[in-house]
């Protein structure tokens, strides 16, 4: 816990960095689509939309958009730097089920509210401080999260 905790402000520095470095590109805000939790899980893909496994590997390896990469391992070929300090993702399928992964990276402080992962599809109102370009939207849109979500479950 004290490494965790130790390494939270290098996270959090590194991500408001990369965040802020693609910020003036940022698309305009999208309606935001309310999501409901089940059972530790989110079945419903956000938005009803589908999700692109390709797209979704280069979402979770993009230090502007994802960047997975920063805190876990992942099986993308040419990738030799990753971060070790949350739980590797090779074989996350095996593990969880869709629903259950939605969950996680729509906002994983529904299952740990101390959780350092940033809810990349939380409710805007609930972001404390964000960044000006980041009022009223969320780390990622809608789209780009079922596209994550598409990439993960072929980890098996």
């Amino acid at each position: 816990m004290k490494i965790v905790m130790a390494l939270l402000p290098l996270v959090f520095a590194y991500s408001s960095v990369a965040l802020s470095a693609d910020a003036g590109t940022l698309p305009p805000p999208e309606k935001y689509c309310q999501w409901e939790m089940s059972n530790y899980s989110i079945t419903a893909p956000l938005c009803g939309l589908k999700g692109d496994a390709a797209r979704g590997k280069l979402i979770v390896s993009d230090g502007h958009k994802g960047n997975c990469l920063a805190c876990h391992q992942l099986p993308i070929d040419g990738v030799e730097a990753y971060g070790t300090i949350a739980p590797p993702l090779a074989g996350i399928s095996n593990r969880m089920n869709e629903a259950q992964l939605r969950l996680r990276v729509v906002d994983s402080r529904n299952l740990n509210p101390m959780s350092i992962m940033p809810g990349f599809y939380r409710d805007p109102k609930l972001i404390n401080r964000p960044a000006k370009a980041y009022e009223g939207r969320t780390f990622l849109q809608a789209q780009e999260v079922e596209d994550v979500i598409a990439y993960l479950v072929t980890l098996k």
